[in-house]
């Protein structure tokens, strides 16, 4: 599940002004800088791993799989994705030590993105404090907890029946909320292919985009890189950007109101990992809190 780059768009994306920051690349900065709490290079990292998973829910055709990293920083435990295989071995032994400081400059953009990731949910843990209202998720199979997470996701888009999302990297669960929705979507992945039912996903993001009337996006986006360009060219158009993620669940809603517009936060361990009952934490829209 490769997200899909999109196209620049000149010039800033609009900002309200109670957001923690203007685009990605400043909220970097500002954590550098220690606007969020203690200097990263002051806290260091107890241990790093990777989770492989790959799934094939009951009653579906198709599966994937997932490559996570993941940093703890106290109690607090940053993520992000990457493609399966795409980690060097040593990764974790490199990380397993360091401080946050110097992994926020990491050469892995992966490592960058689960070191800001641990950093911000260790000093903005999900919950009301931060704006986030706790959604749970039912014990069960993998699929209904999917299902689950999926309508949690779905219901923070402002959009009534009829209207088009573009889903850039493919879940089948959300496209089949969606449709219950009465939403159309356009599945967009950089990998192409087809949905579980024979739909074909676009790998070309950016006429995409200019014809659907919102965008449902993987945190994923993050760690490919893709994710500023993405937001910038949503905000150019006015159109909702609406975030599900496991990667980069502490970063994204701190991007609220700077493009972002609604985010469906989901901290380690994921639904995929556990059959027990969960949360998620929903920022945003109207059934999540807001900033």
């Amino acid at each position: 599940m490769t997200p899909l780059t999109c196209a620049s768009s000149a010039g800033p994306a609009t900002r309200d002004p109670g957001a923690d920051a203007g685009s990605y690349p400043e909220l970097v900065e500002r954590v550098a800088a220690g606007a969020f709490g203690p200097l990263p290079e002051t806290l260091r990292i107890s241990s790093a791993f990777t989770t492989h998973q790959a799934v094939r829910h009951d009653g579906r055709h198709t599966g994937y799989r997932n490559e996570v990293l993941s940093l703890r920083l106290a109690g607090a435990v940053g993520s992000c994705a990457a493609e399966p295989g795409s980690l060097p071995g040593d990764v974790v032994a490199e990380c397993a030590g360091a401080d946050a400081g110097s992994l926020l400059g990491h050469r892995l953009p992966p490592v960058r993105v689960a070191a800001l990731d641990a950093y911000l949910m260790h000093v903005r843990p999900h919950g009301a404090g931060s704006g986030a209202v706790d959604h749970p998720l039912p014990g069960g199979s993998s699929l209904l907890r999917s299902r689950a997470r999926a309508r949690a996701v779905v219901g923070l888009l402002r959009l009534p029946p009829g209207g088009t999302v573009l889903v850039v990297g493919v879940v089948n669960s959300l496209l089949e909320a969606l449709r219950t929705r009465g939403l159309g979507y356009v599945p967009c992945d950089l990998k192409g292919g087809t949905t579980e039912w024979g739909e074909p996903v676009t790998t070309e993001a950016v006429e995409s985009l200019d014809r659907c009337d919102a965008v449902l996006a993987s945190g994923m986006t993050l760690g490919n890189g893709t994710f500023e360009e993405l937001r910038i060219r949503a905000a150019r158009q006015q159109k909702p950007l609406v975030m599900f993620a496991q990667t980069g669940s502490a970063i994204l809603p701190r991007l609220l109101g700077a493009g972002v517009t609604a985010v469906c936060a989901e901290p380690y361990p994921f639904f995929w990992l556990d059959g027990g009952p969960g949360s998620v934490y929903l920022y945003g829209g109207p059934a999540g809190g807001s900033q």
